[in-house]
């Protein structure tokens, strides 16, 4: 049998092990467009346990334990894979309730229990994923279970049908055999399995890499935050910069050595034309001076992480309150950027959760959002579709009533919010938004986050993607161009609305030029320019 501590130990190990390992995931994500990568949303997941397993006494029984991580990861779910990760460790509370030790069958029933709660949260399940993985595992643990009782045998061949799952991946979706990759989601979940198994034969807990740095930053996609609200912070300002590399220019390993020598957190990442830079100091004009000997400096930024951590301080000391139902309907909307979230609060939402493309919120993030808007009904707008599932997690914590409309961009978004009748009951509005939503045309700009070769694009890191609803319609290296030709796109001969939402990234001026040379194609169409101010994407085009 598996004691409680030996199954806290387990769980503790595999937080690690993915928190090590997120890089190597991530970096087997196929679709090239910046996003919340798989690995990242799975180690943010899992991650957000670790307090409170270690927090817990040495003899706590199974059933605590395991309930104490499925609560932890439900709440702390990021991303599509985190909450199917989550909802796989849900099946262990469900399998152990009650129960001070873990029997083989017990494994068994925990793995068949995860495997079914994740498929049901999934609409269209799609076979050659994370699914499939955990799947399969979980029919070998049933197969094994009829010649042996130990549960570390078990897991044993849980982890080798899971390495044969995942081999497999490449056959059941093309784009991962075009790309010759084996599933994120997939690789993830066996790498949570082998730290488990590994602590169940006897193996120590694996230590984390960079326990301070996982805690600080996220280096995949370098968005910073101010870590733990009690630590303290050396250096006050987080800067970045996209370099554009100059001709014979020196080896970017003396501008990594420089920059360990006036701060912390440096990341000093490259390719042939680009370097990436990160780093925690007390002087940013430092660091960009030192920037400049290697080339031309993109896209600086400079945060004041002091200010940001005093704020979060004084959040995290506020006792949370559920606000009191003074109304029948209410709004949560997920935004970012300072123009999209004004817009929304003028369509009249009444929460933002600041979150969207690299940025998924979870679970917990979106439950505090609905529970303090003081409606008895609230509607969600995810306008993400990597947010969705998280949103719907939180469906089932809330005290009220809550629709997640299928929301998977701003316009959509913006469409649904529009087509609210105050007057009317909640089964005619959502039937009504979900109509809107649906009549909505998304066009987004944005770079290449990594090389990648997908559906007969040769992608190079920094090229401009053009999305036409989601899906990459063609590669371009001039902004401008790319924008008006996939406006060209999706304009048709009913169309009579054009919004165009500019990123932080683009000037007034340069937005103003785009939006005339639209006016002035389309004579029919009105067109209505808004500073989004939003990351990631440089345009979002909403056609009607």
């Amino acid at each position: 049998m598996i004691n409680g501590s030996l199954l806290r130990s387990a769980f503790i190990s595999a937080a690690h092990s993915i928190a090590n390992k997120k890089k190597s995931v991530d970096e087997l994500n196929v679709f090239p467009v910046p996003d919340g990568d798989t690995g990242t949303n799975m180690s943010m997941t899992i991650g957000n346990s670790l307090a409170e397993l270690e927090n817990l006494s040495s003899d706590a029984p199974c059933s605590t334990v395991s309930q104490t991580m499925a609560s932890c990861l439900l709440r702390g779910a990021r991303g599509n894979s985190g909450v199917i990760l989550s909802l796989i460790f849900r099946g262990f509370a469900k399998a152990l309730q009650g129960k001070t030790e873990m029997t083989a069958e017990d494994l068994v029933n925990a793995l068949e229990l995860g495997v079914q709660g994740a498929y049901k949260s999934v609409m269209k399940p799609t076979e050659g994923t994370i699914l499939t993985v955990a799947r399969e595992s979980a029919e070998k643990a049933r197969e094994i279970l009829h010649t042996t009782n130990d549960p570390t045998a078990i897991m044993t061949d849980v982890c080798i049908q899971a390495k044969l799952s995942l081999d497999e991946t490449p056959k059941l979706l093309p784009a991962l055999a075009k790309a010759g990759v084996v599933d994120a989601g997939g690789m993830g979940l066996l790498i949570i399995f082998e730290a488990m198994r590994d602590v169940f034969n006897g193996g120590s807990i694996v230590p984390l890499n960079d326990p301070e740095g996982a805690k600080t930053v996220t280096v995949e996609n370098f968005a910073s935050t101010v870590g733990q609200y009690d630590a303290e912070i050396h250096f006050t300002y987080c800067t970045e910069m996209l370099i554009t590399k100059k001709q014979g220019c020196d080896d970017p390993a003396k501008l990594r050595a420089y920059l360990e020598t006036i701060g912390d957190c440096v990341v000093v990442v490259e390719d042939d034309e680009i370097i990436k830079v990160h780093v925690h100091t007390n002087n940013p004009g430092k660091a960009i001076e030192k920037g400049l000997e290697f080339g031309y400096i993109n896209l600086p930024k400079i945060e004041n992480m002091k200010l940001q951590h005093e704020a979060k301080q004084k959040q995290s000391k506020r006792e949370f309150t559920p606000a009191k139902p003074e109304k029948e309907f209410g709004f949560v909307a997920v935004a970012a950027g300072k123009g999209i979230e004004a817009m929304f609060r003028d369509a009249g939402a009444d929460c933002i959760v600041q979150g969207g493309q690299t940025m998924n919120p979870s679970t917990e993030d979106l439950l505090a959002a609905i529970m303090s808007c003081p409606a008895e009904t609230v509607f969600v707008l995810p306008n993400n579709k990597n947010i969705i599932m998280a949103a719907e997690q939180a469906v089932k914590l809330a005290d009220r009533r809550v629709c997640v409309l299928q929301t998977r961009t701003i316009p959509q978004g913006m469409a649904a919010m529009l087509a609210f009748d105050p007057d009317a009951d909640f089964n005619t509005n959502r039937l009504e938004m979900t109509n809107a939503l649906e009549h909505v045309s998304t066009g987004q700009i944005t770079f290449a986050a990594r090389d990648s070769d997908f559906e007969g694009h040769s992608i190079k890191q920094g090229e401009i993607l053009a999305l036409d609803n989601g899906k990459l319609s063609f590669v371009e290296k001039d902004l401008a161009k790319a924008a008006y030709k996939l406006t060209k796109r999706l304009v048709k001969g009913d169309s009579s609305f054009v919004t165009i939402l500019y990123g932080s990234d683009v000037t007034d001026d340069a937005a103003e030029a785009f939006s005339k040379q639209v006016s002035s194609k389309f004579s029919n169409v009105e067109v209505n320019l808004i500073n989004g101010g939003q990351p990631v994407y440089y345009y979002i085009i909403s056609v009607e």
